[in-house]
């Protein structure tokens, strides 16, 4: 991983990390979208919701609004040199296909696309038995 050095207004050299590949994290609900970018081991560089774009009430529960999630999110990888990620994408919300859509219209390469949606195995437990 290159580093490079900027210098800020503060005339503080601050170093740029150049990471070439790595994951985005999408978690899907009802409510809203949220947006995780880590590098290769998991460290967070950038995230991004529906609700952090400017989104209140049912309307961050929409594919636009997942849409500008990853529009945030994609601009920080660019400054970062990033040109190919790992999708996971979690939960049944309806920001689910519209962010890798726009993941793949930003120019960014998808290695691969992993759903870790969470699926119960045995479940709640059953209702009591009606007794008449």
């Amino acid at each position: 991983m290159a580093k490079r050095q900027i210098k800020s207004k503060s005339n503080k050299k601050v170093e740029v990390k150049n990471v070439s590949n790595g994951r985005v994290y999408i978690t899907a609900t009802f409510n809203n979208t949220l947006v995780t970018l880590t590098d290769a081991s998991g460290n967070t560089l950038a995230w991004g919701s529906s609700g952090a774009s400017g989104f209140k009430g049912a309307r961050k529960a929409t594919p636009f609004a997942a849409i500008s999630a990853i529009e945030v999110v994609v601009a920080k990888a660019k400054t970062l040199m990033m040109n190919t990620v790992e999708v996971y994408i979690k939960g049944p919300g309806p920001g689910r296909d519209a962010s890798i859509r726009a993941l793949r219209s930003a120019g960014i390469n998808i290695t691969m696309i992993a759903d870790v949606t969470p699926i119960p195995h045995n479940g709640p437990r059953a209702k009591k038995r009606r007794r008449v």
